[in-house]
């Protein structure tokens, strides 16, 4: 999106063991040009750096924030009620519940504090919604952003008709009384 060097997505988690999740956000990120930056920010270990970060994330250049958490996962929450830039929630799965603790931590936000959550383990969906709001402006840098979100979606198309036409022919072989739609004609 831009040559310059000035992150625009704050891409922040409660622990480096969230890492493994949360590298698909920076894959998604970095994949559409995306400058980012990335840190460790604990509301619960260190609730004065995540209140500076949060407060000081706009100044800095952040225009959206990705913050990833499991457990408690009061992270993105936290982080939502000191900026008025946007927040993308991420639940990141421990061991007990599945994660789904740390859905329910983040997506039950009071009136007035939204945090946009995604999937539990959801970082490359939640990288992507970061690049979508990035594209959503009519400035130059958005416009083209936003024709690569358009190739994107093209090329989603285009490996999907593939794997539906790689099925109908597996389907088609295997079992005769098997009647194939023609392509894009959905169900039957």
């Amino acid at each position: 999106m831009t040559t310059a060097r000035t992150p625009l997505v704050g891409l922040v988690m409660g622990s480096d063991s969230d890492w493994p999740v949360m590298e698909a956000a920076a894959a998604a990120l970095s994949e559409f040009g995306i400058p980012f930056e990335t840190d460790v920010v604990s509301a619960h270990r260190m609730p004065a750096e995540m209140i500076a970060y949060g407060q000081g994330a706009a100044a800095r250049g952040i225009r959206v924030i990705i913050a990833g958490a499991g457990g408690a996962a009061h992270l993105p929450g936290m982080l939502a009620s000191v900026t008025t830039l946007p927040v993308v929630g991420v639940p990141v799965p421990l061991k007990t519940l599945d994660g789904m603790d740390s859905l329910l931590s983040i997506v039950q936000m009071p009136a007035g504090v939204p945090v946009a959550t995604v999937s539990i383990g959801g970082a490359r969906n939640a990288g992507l919604l970061a690049v979508r709001m990035l594209a959503s402006g009519t400035d130059a840098p958005a416009v083209e952003l936003a024709g690569k979100l358009a190739a994107f979606a093209q090329e989603l198309n285009s490996q999907a008709s593939a794997k539906g036409a790689a099925l109908r022919a597996k389907a088609g072989a295997n079992y005769p009384l098997a009647v194939m739609p023609e392509q894009g004609q959905g169900n039957i």
